[in-house]
Order: structure tokens, then C-alpha cells, then sequence
């Protein structure tokens, strides 16, 4: 196992030039006609938009050490490239990689492992994802039931991962199973006998989803014999940065929203200057705004901070972007209600990610435990 390593902060200034970059790739690589491309070739990205984000902005590289071939930053630096690939509807493999799978790799802390995958990721030649909920797509370590069991030197898998996020194109799987009373983590490879990957119609496009079921798949272990802390430390990272994707993608809608009341003129007059629609877009600003300090307060925690401000983080994101990309249909009228618009785009994101890191009854329920465990 390797030393922990202290990722470097950026310095306000230089983490404003990042969000600038990493915005005006989005522009380029990512506008609505783009997305609905990808989304016609099952949620693939582009080979030259994936050079751009790993090779010019090292996103996939970027909670990597630099030992382990990335930049040594931290969740917050992520956290803003996120909002803008969020507010852009990015379709690729770049948040199964750099917000699921690398968190993992980081938390279980084994250095060999780090040096064989991490300079690949970085790089660009290998996508990964984590298999981690099952039925229902319940995304908690203790509701694991793929098993693992030794048959002589080898460990082989059994069992259903469903709502793998990239699950049947990624390079890297990281399954999380049980092996005995505890939870590991295996390295597989999805092209070996035994491993059966299914595309699954989600409903939202933009993010392909896949179940595997594993059948005596061969797998190898990584990290520590019992992961279940680096499983629960990396779920939260993970949490948190979907938290600030969707931030990224609820203001988008914001704007989307606050534009077309500006221009969109009936009775003589904007509809923005009506009460109502004002009082809606001033409540959608507060959600927003409100949200966006949650997902940086988590991503700037650590330990049990991190666990119940990722929670947070993710309960008060998924509660901003479901209701302001609902508005933003309606606020849009009759063309709203069109699937042709890019509204629905973002209203299906919104929708579908509420329930990819545990639902918002699953957060409060979280919540709900730690103040228990406070007060008492």
C-alpha cells in the first residue's frame, strides 16, 4: 500500500482560468447538435472530443498523483470541471472514469495498482467504470450481493451489477462484491468468459447504462482484503461530484429559462416581467446558488465531514436541477413541451442522475443518522 498523498489546491485565480478552459472546450466539443449526435451513436463520444479532455485538460487524469501519471488535484478542481461538462450535457465516458472509478482507485490506496491503471487513464488509452448497485439500482455497499469466492488461486465472480454507469464499453470494470463478511474490490475484464454485458434504454441517453452478470468470471483483487471504508470514502467523492454536475446543469437551465423570459414577449410585454415567472426564476436562482455552496463544502471535506456533506450536496443538486429543468419546459411554452427542444435533454439528466448515487430518501435517511448520532 502506498502513502496518502495531499492533493495540491489551485489558487482562486488559476481555478477561474481552469473553469474558463474547460468551458470553452465544452462550447466546441459539446453543443446541443453534438450531444444529440453522441446520443444517436448510443452515448459514444467522439475520439477527438476524449483527446481533448484527457490529452489538453487531463480530466480524467486529474485526482491521479502525479506519480500515478495525473495532476495531483483534488475533488474541488473536478468539481468545476464537472459543472461546465454538466451545463453542456457531456456524453462520454469521462465522468464513469474520472468521478467513479478513479475516487475508488485513489481510496484504496494501493500504489501498484495506481501505477499499472493510472497512467493509461490519464492518458486517455483506458476508460473504467465501478459496478457497485444491483437490483433496483440501489447504489449502497450493504445491499451488495454479488459474491466472490477463491477456486484454488483464482477468484471468480457471480451474480448481477445493474445501472453500471459506461458499464458495456469501459475498458476497466471495478467490481464491488462480497467476499465472505466483507467487501472487495475486483479488477475485471469485461471481454473474458463469464462476463455478460447487456446495454440497457435508460431514460436518459446522454448516459449509458449496462448490466453485468457475471457468471465464474475470472477477477482480481485490489486494494486491501476489506474495502468497505475505501468503498464508502470513494461513494462519497463520487456523490459529491455528481452534485456538482448537476449544479452545472441546473444553472444552465437557469439561463436557458432567464433568456427566453427576456425575449418571449406577450400582452405587449417580456413574460419575464410578470410577477409570477419572476418570483419562479428568483426561487430556481436561490436553489442554485444554495446547491452550488453544499457541493463545495463536501468537496473540500474529508472523512466523516465529507460522507454527510456529500449527502447534502447531493439531496439539495438533484432537488435544484429536477424542479428548475421541469420550469424551464414550462416556461418555454408550447415548444417546450416539443422533445425537438434541448429542454428535455436536460430534464431527463436531471431526472435519471436523482437516482444514479442513491436516492433523496436515501440521503435524508443519511442525514437523519448523523444528527441521531449528534444530538445523542
Amino acid at each position: 500500500m502506498g502513502a496518502t498523498v495531499t492533493p495540491t489546491t489551485l489558487a482562486e485565480e488559476d481555478l477561474d482560468r481552469f473553469r474558463e478552459s474547460v468551458r470553452a472546450a465544452m462550447t466546441s466539443l459539446s453543443p446541443p447538435d453534438r450531444v444529440r449526435e453522441a446520443v444517436a451513436r448510443g452515448g459514444r463520444s467522439e475520439e477527438d472530443t476524449w483527446r481533448v479532455l484527457t490529452g489538453q485538460l487531463d480530466l480524467a487524469g486529474l485526482l491521479l498523483s502525479e506519480d500515478a501519471g495525473g495532476s495531483g488535484l483534488g475533488p474541488a478542481e473536478l468539481a468545476v470541471a464537472l459543472e461546465e461538462t454538466g451545463a453542456a450535457l457531456l456524453v462520454g465516458p469521462l465522468f464513469a472514469t474520472a468521478a467513479l472509478a478513479v475516487p475508488l482507485l485513489v481510496a484504496l490506496g494501493d500504489s501498484e495498482v495506481l501505477g499499472r491503471h493510472g497512467p493509461a487513464i490519464a492518458a486517455g488509452r483506458r476508460t473504467a467504470t465501478v459496478a457497485l448497485a444491483e437490483h433496483g439500482g440501489e447504489w449502497q455497499p450493504d445491499a451488495v450481493r454479488v459474491s466472490a469466492h477463491r477456486e484454488g488461486d483464482r477468484w471468480l465472480l457471480d451474480g448481477v451489477k445493474d445501472h453500471v454507469v459506461d458499464g458495456a464499453d469501459a475498458d476497466l470494470v471495478l467490481v464491488v462484491a462480497r467476499a465472505g463478511d466483507r467487501l472487495a474490490v475486483f479488477e475485471v475484464d469485461a471481454a473474458t468468459p463469464g462476463v455478460e454485458r447487456e446495454r440497457l434504454v435508460p431514460l436518459d441517453l446522454t448516459r449509458p447504462l449496462a448490466r453485468l452478470t457475471f457468471a465464474a468470471a475470472p477477477a482480481t483483487p485490489l486494494g486491501p482484503p476489506d474495502a468497505g471504508d475505501a468503498v464508502e470514502a470513494a461513494t462519497s467523492v463520487s456523490r459529491a461530484l455528481l452534485a456538482a454536475e448537476q449544479v452545472g446543469g441546473a444553472r444552465r437551465c437557469l439561463d436557458l429559462a432567464v433568456d427566453y423570459a427576456r425575449t418571449r414577449v406577450q400582452f405587449g410585454r417580456p413574460i419575464g416581467s410578470f410577477q409570477a415567472i419572476k418570483q419562479k426564476l428568483a426561487d430556481a436562482l436561490i436553489q442554485v446558488e444554495t446547491a452550488h455552496s453544499a457541493v463545495y463544502a463536501a468537496v473540500r471535506s474529508s472523512g466523516p465531514d465529507l460522507a454527510v456533506r456529500s449527502r447534502i450536496a447531493a439531496f439539495m443538486a438533484a432537488e435544484a436541477y429536477s424542479a428548475i429543468s421541469a420550469y424551464t419546459i414550462q416556461v418555454h411554452g408550447g415548444i417546450g413541451f416539443t422533445w425537438e427542444h434541448d429542454a428535455h435533454l436536460y430534464f431527463k439528466r436531471a431526472w435519471s442522475g436523482a437516482h444514479l448515487l442513491g436516492r433523496t430518501g436515501d440521503h435524508l435517511a443519511a442525514i437523519g443518522r448523523h444528527l441521531d448520532e449528534t444530538i445523542v
